[in-house]
């Protein structure tokens, strides 16, 4: 592709970092609908588009941006969109169809507060709509980045799962992310030995269908259940199978741990900073970050769980995190603690606070 020459330092918005990264992973059109805070990936796509013969259009809604989206798809574009907030429930209704009909879309998330329009700055109260919206199963993936540096990295990497695998492909961020700038390499994932994987058109092959070619038979809607029950028995028995090869996550000092801290994108900063700090200071402290939300590194938690004599669980929402953590960590009996701040900023010196605390024996 070619587009970014060997490595390069840069400090740029979390914004910029996706529409270079959609660049570098060869991207060719974006459809898109503004929305705070992730408005700037349209606009650095846009500025960096007609350079390199990539193409935008912009929809009359994310909904819309979500089906075009799925369009460019079939025609074996390696097309992208990126939403947040309420844009994000209008997205659910195409992801949905893309889930059903297996197609490879790419949707970048800036979380925002909610509910509704609420604000436009922050939060992380899209993780289950992000990672359960629609009328569906769930079956997508869901990357859950913390930096500058992961939004690039992880916006590559959403292209080759979702053509690899064939399951929508979230890159869940924030408002954070979206505005800030910080430091991070720009690459070309080539020349880092990343292979991207080819898109393919899923219509308008060449050669007679049935004869030349096996007929395409792209299908999201089904009249006797029998027959939607076969097409998702197969469907969630291959996601299943591909889950222990996406499944990422990062844990530290997680061996006899008095609390084990869960926390997951930006919130992760300020929780890890919080335990290595404790951990500096000789207590048994550690974390554990999911970075796929969706499949969840569930046996990796319960291990790490398992040699934990409590836990704490930090997010910015009321509990999202802490109902998938719950889930999947089904019939251990183990006390959780919680640091909840629906739609607002977690600092390293709130966790750091809420830990001293439940070390000391004291109520969080």
């Amino acid at each position: 592709m070619g587009v970014i020459e060997g490595e390069k330092k840069a400090f740029m918005t979390g914004n910029e970092a996706v529409a270079w990264a959609a660049l570098a992973a060869g991207a060719e059109i974006m459809y898109g609908y503004p929305i705070t805070p992730q408005n700037e990936i349209m606009q650095y796509w846009t500025r960096l588009a007609p350079k390199h013969g990539r193409k935008f259009l912009q929809t009359e809604d994310e909904l819309s941006a979500g089906f075009t989206t799925i369009g460019g798809v079939l025609t074996g574009k390696r097309a992208f969109t990126a939403t947040a907030g309420p844009g994000n429930v209008l997205m659910q209704e195409p992801m949905s169809m893309a889930e059903a009909m297996r197609i490879p879309t790419v949707v970048v998330v800036q979380q925002r507060g909610g509910p509704s329009t609420a604000t436009v700055i922050y939060s992380q109260q899209e993780v289950t709509l992000t990672c359960f919206g629609g009328n569906g199963e769930g079956l997508r993936v869901v990357y859950s980045t913390s930096s500058h540096q992961e939004l690039y990295d992880y916006t590559i990497k959403a292209f080759n799962t979702a053509w690899k695998y064939r399951f929508p492909t979230f890159v869940l961020a924030d408002g954070y992310q979206a505005k800030m700038r910080e430091s991070l390499l720009i690459y070309d994932p080539e020349e880092r030995g990343i292979e991207m994987v080819p898109t393919e058109a899923f219509v308008g092959k060449p050669g007679m269908p049935g004869e030349d070619r096996p007929p395409a038979h792209l299908r999201n809607t089904y009249n006797i259940e029998e027959e939607l029950e076969e097409v998702l028995k197969k469907d969630i028995q291959e996601y299943e199978q591909m889950a222990p090869e996406i499944i990422e996550y990062d844990e530290f000092n997680t061996d006899e741990a008095d609390i084990l801290v869960i926390a997951h994108g930006v919130v992760f900063r300020s929780a890890a900073m919080a335990v290595r700090k404790l951990a500096d200071e000789g207590q048994k402290v550690g974390y554990f970050r999911p970075i796929t939300l969706r499949p969840f590194p569930q046996e990796q938690l319960r291990q790490a769980a398992a040699k934990a004599k409590q836990l704490m669980v930090v997010e910015s929402a009321y509990g999202q995190l802490l109902k998938i953590v719950k889930d999947n960590l089904y019939g251990m009996d183990l006390p959780i603690h919680t640091l909840l701040r629906p739609g607002v900023g977690v600092t390293p010196e709130e966790v750091l606070a809420d830990l001293k605390n439940v070390l000391e024996g004291r109520e969080d």
